[in-house]
C-alpha cells in the first residue's frame, strides 16, 4: 500500500489539470467551429496525461540521479528520495508510461487522420515522439535540457502550442492562425508554474549545478520574468476574443484573471522563495479554470 501511494504522489496529480488545459482550449475551439469527437477528446486526454506522468516520474529519476534531490529540496518529498521505489523500478515505470503513451498517441493520429492524410500524420507522429523526448529529457541524461535553462521553452512550445494548436487541428485539420493566440497563453501559463517552481528552488537547484533560467536570471529577473509571462497570457486571450468575439458568452473566462491577479499580487509582496510552493498547485489551478471557463464560453 506504502508502495501505491508512492507512485501516485510520484505521478503528482497536482500537476495533471495543468496539462489538459490545452487539450480543453483547443477541443472547445473546435466544438465551436462543429467539429468535434469524443474519440479524439479522449485519447488526446489519454495521450497528454501520459506525457505529464512520464516526465514527472523523469524529473523524479533525473533529479535524484543528478542529486539535485537533497535535504535542501523545498516541497514535498521525491519517490526515489523517499526509498520506497528503487531507482530500477521507476526507470521501468518511465518505459511502461512511454509505450502506452505512444500507443495512445498512434490510436489518435488514426482517429484523426486515417489514411487519407499521410502527410499530417507522419508530422504528428514525429511530434508525438519529440513530446515523449521532451518529457524524459527534461532531466535525463548528460544533455538534460531543465539543466540549461531551457525548461521554459520546451514547456511554452509543447503545452501551449502543441497542446492547444495541435489539438484543434487534430479535429478540424485546418490551418487557423488565430488560434494561435490562445495557445499562447496556455503556454506562458504553463511556464509560468515551471518558472514559479524554479524561483522556489533557486537556491537548492544552483547549489546542484541545475542552471535553471530563475539560477541564470537571478530572483529579481525571474519575478520581472513571470510578472511577463502572466501578462501576456492575459493580453494574448483577450486579442483572440477581440479577433473572434461572437457574443459576451466569449468573455467568461474573466472570472479566472480573478485568482490569477491575485496570485500575481502575493508574488509581488513574496520575500521568502520557499513560501511561494502553495501558489504552484493554486497558479496551475487556475490556468485550469481559465481553461474550463474559456470552453464553457465557446460552446454555449
Amino acid at each position: 500500500m506504502a508502495k501505491l501511494k508512492t507512485w501516485v504522489s510520484a505521478a503528482r496529480l497536482r500537476t495533471l489539470p495543468l496539462s489538459v488545459s490545452g487539450i480543453l482550449v483547443g477541443s472547445a475551439i473546435a466544438a465551436a467551429e462543429n467539429e468535434f469527437s469524443y474519440v479524439i477528446l479522449s485519447l488526446a486526454l489519454a495521450t497528454t496525461l501520459g506525457l505529464q506522468i512520464l516526465s514527472n516520474f523523469a524529473n523524479d529519476y533525473g533529479d535524484f540521479v543528478k542529486g539535485t534531490d537533497n535535504e535542501e529540496r523545498v516541497g514535498p518529498q521525491r519517490a526515489l528520495q523517499s526509498g520506497i521505489i528503487s531507482q530500477k523500478e521507476m526507470f521501468y515505470g518511465m518505459v511502461i508510461t512511454a509505450i502506452l503513451t505512444f500507443l495512445f498517441a498512434i490510436a489518435l493520429i488514426y482517429v484523426s487522420f486515417g489514411t487519407q492524410n499521410f502527410s499530417y500524420a507522419l508530422l504528428f507522429l514525429l511530434l508525438g515522439i519529440a513530446a515523449i523526448s521532451a518529457a524524459v529529457k527534461y532531466t535525463v541524461g548528460e544533455s538534460a535540457y531543465g539543466y540549461r535553462g531551457l525548461g521554459d521553452i520546451f514547456v511554452f512550445i509543447f503545452f501551449g502550442i502543441v497542446g492547444v494548436y495541435g489539438c484543434y487541428f487534430l479535429y478540424t485539420v485546418e490551418w487557423d492562425w488565430k488560434v494561435l493566440f490562445p495557445s499562447f497563453t496556455i503556454g506562458a501559463l504553463s511556464a509560468g508554474v515551471l518558472n514559479l517552481n524554479n524561483m522556489r528552488d533557486r537556491t537548492a537547484d544552483e547549489r546542484a549545478g541545475k542552471n535553471t533560467l530563475v539560477v541564470k536570471i537571478g530572483a529579481k529577473k525571474a519575478k520581472n520574468y513571470h510578472y511577463f509571462l502572466l501578462i501576456s497570457a492575459v493580453f494574448f486571450l483577450l486579442l483572440y476574443t477581440a479577433l473572434s468575439f461572437e457574443g459576451i458568452d466569449d468573455l467568461l473566462y474573466v472570472i479566472a484573471f480573478i485568482p490569477l491577479f491575485m496570485h500575481l499580487k502575493r508574488v509581488m509582496e513574496n520575500r521568502n522563495p520557499e513560501l511561494l510552493d502553495p501558489e504552484l498547485k493554486k497558479l496551475a489551478l487556475s490556468t485550469f479554470a481559465l481553461a474550463v471557463f474559456f470552453s464553457l464560453g465557446q460552446i454555449i
